[in-house]
């Protein structure tokens, strides 16, 4: 699901690997039951992402061990 949440009453969270600089940077919200909402720490305004939080979690994990890469 893609869209404009409602925003203002999410606490997003910029990722501890940004470096300030205003890089390549995402900021996630848990604060809808169920929903990851993913969204550009560079377009505050912008669209937001929703992702069932198992299928957030499955992704993040594949990252993390590498089964994502070709």
């Amino acid at each position: 699901m893609t869209g404009n949440l409602p925003t203002p009453a999410l606490s997003w969270h910029k990722s501890s690997y940004s470096d300030g600089a205003g890089g390549n940077c995402l900021e996630t919200s848990d604060g809808l039951a169920g929903v990851m909402s993913v969204r550009d720490s560079k377009n505050l305004a912008g669209p937001t992402l929703a992702v069932p939080t198992g299928a957030f979690a499955a992704f993040v994990n594949g990252v993390k061990s590498g089964s994502l890469h070709r």
